[in-house]
């Protein structure tokens, strides 16, 4: 068989097929290395133009997330390009077997594809195309973004590319302002990246119909469903990041991608594995970025790991925390101010130092919603699981039922990371019990998670019946092939 080049090596079978090319796996002889070559037939020398800038803006992406560019050219009337090859398995397949995934989950994948598009957005790139079937999860559990294949430069002499007209995009995941042929911004992929980011925390795609005129009329018209009503354990504030972000005017949407990472962090928690889609073994990949995290290099100090001993700076005679010493001239003001602040910290890993600051604000105004909730996720962040579980709990014991259940169960969470496997399944058997209805979704939610947990625990017996149980209660209630039905089904048969 003869080498493309003289030097790739192709596999059998193509990796994919779409409107204008194909995608191939091949062997490069020389440095005997795996890559992918993306072949594109181009009818017309406006797409011949598309093509080498996405090849130039592609080899001016340089990030973890975005598979390297080696080379492109054309040969045989095709363009190709040669990039490097991304193993795991597409978004697409991990929605199918798994989703709803957990909050931990969603977060995690969030986070890494905004800083992917950050790192684009920062060279003037879109990605216009953001979909589960461009994403890929390494077994890792890293994550990356593939095809800017509609990425475009934004400055005026290149819009022009675009014709009248044309749409670029999913119908699934497509901005309003491209269903409308508007011009596309920043704002655009994070519209794209809340629809995947919804599809994962509820199995459901944000808007479905018969032809995709009737999705993307509804991108344009029909109001998002909340994604709580789809899944009664999603966090409040999530939830009305995911909303914000499909908003249809892009003003209504987060400023950018890196604010959603900043809001998608606290929630970084619950990513155990998914089947045989990826091991538990950290890659060096992941030592690395975990080191990078704890290293700051601006500011005048250093990260801290834990609040400075003793009275807090400025603090009322050192009040413990939840006390009422309310301080008359401290305003809402100096609460979003000192929220902000503490978010800035964070970004810093500088987490004993914004809790500390939160700690501060709600002994002065202990009357203040979201401070004590965004401190208990600043432990989470840190892996600070001990005290996050005490704020989880504090909050639980001063908040109404319904949102008391959602801190109940983050306080179970909590002893899962610290190991203590059976406090944490007596926490989640109160909370059920507590629960009104067993067709409640968040019961069969609550269900399904012991009994991965008792799994985990290695109580087979009591994970058996756990799970049998609850598998004949989702096939009466969303019948056999539901999502929910299958993965349980999945579980059962993997004892």
């Amino acid at each position: 068989m003869s080498l493309f080049l003289g030097r790739y090596r192709f596999d059998p079978i193509p990796l994919g097929r779409g409107g204008m090319g194909e995608v191939w796996s091949a062997v490069d002889t020389t440095l005997q290395r795996r890559v992918a070559i993306k072949f594109v037939r181009l009818p017309d020398a406006e797409l011949d133009k598309r093509f080498s800038r996405e090849a130039r803006a592609l080899s001016r992406l340089s990030h973890p997330g975005v598979p390297a560019l080696y080379d492109f050219g054309s040969e045989n009337d095709r363009h190709y390009m040669i990039m490097q090859f991304v193993p795991g398995t597409g978004l697409h397949d991990v929605i199918a077997e798994h989703a709803p995934l957990s909050i931990g989950w969603v977060a995690s994948i969030g986070a890494q594809i905004a800083s992917v598009l950050e790192a684009a957005h920062e060279q003037k790139i879109l990605h216009r195309d953001l979909k589960p079937s461009n994403l890929v999860l390494g077994r890792d559990g890293s994550v990356s973004v593939l095809d800017f294949g509609l990425a475009f430069m934004r400055e005026a002499e290149r819009t022009r590319l675009t014709r009248t007209g044309q749409q670029l995009g999913t119908a699934a995941y497509m901005s309003p302002e491209q269903v409308e042929c508007d011009p596309p911004t920043e704002r655009s992929d994070v519209y794209a990246l809340g629809c995947v980011l919804y599809e994962l925390a509820t199995g459901h795609p944000l808007f479905a119909g018969p032809s995709e005129f009737s999705v993307m009329s509804q991108h344009v018209r029909t109001p998002a469903t909340p994604a709580g009503r789809h899944r009664a354990d999603i966090p409040r504030n999530l939830d009305e990041l995911l909303m914000a972000m499909v908003e249809k005017s892009p003003e209504d949407r987060p400023a950018g991608v890196r604010d959603v990472h900043e809001r998608l962090m606290p929630y970084l928690s619950g990513t155990s594995p998914l089947g045989d889609m990826t091991d538990a073994v950290e890659s060096p990949l992941t030592l690395y970025a975990r080191a990078l995290s704890r290293t700051v290099v601006s500011g005048p100090a250093g990260p801290s790991s834990a609040p400075p001993s003793g009275t807090l700076s400025g603090s009322p005679s050192g009040s413990p925390s939840g006390t009422a010493a309310v301080r008359p001239d401290f305003s809402r003001g100096d609460v979003r101010r000192a929220r902000r602040e503490a978010q800035s910290l964070v970004r810093e890993s500088r987490y004993g130092e914004a809790a500390a600051l939160l700690e501060e604000a709600a002994a002065y105004a202990p009357g203040e919603p979201g401070l004590r909730e965004q401190l208990a996720e600043i432990w989470m962040t840190a892996g600070d699981h001990r005290r996050a579980a005490q704020e989880f709990r504090a909050l639980a014991a001063v908040t109404p039922p319904e949102q008391a259940f959602q801190y109940r169960l983050q306080e179970a969470v909590c002893h899962v990371h610290l190991g203590d496997s059976g406090l944490a399944l007596r926490l989640m058997t109160s909370l059920l019990a507590d629960t009104a209805a067993d067709d409640d979704p968040r019961a069969l939610e609550l269900r399904r998670q012991i009994g991965e947990l008792e799994l985990s625990a290695g109580l087979r017996e009591r994970a058996e019946r756990t799970l049998t149980a609850l598998l004949s209660d989702l096939g009466r209630i969303y019948g056999a092939d539901h999502a929910a039905t299958e993965r349980v089904r999945r579980l059962l048969a993997s004892l």
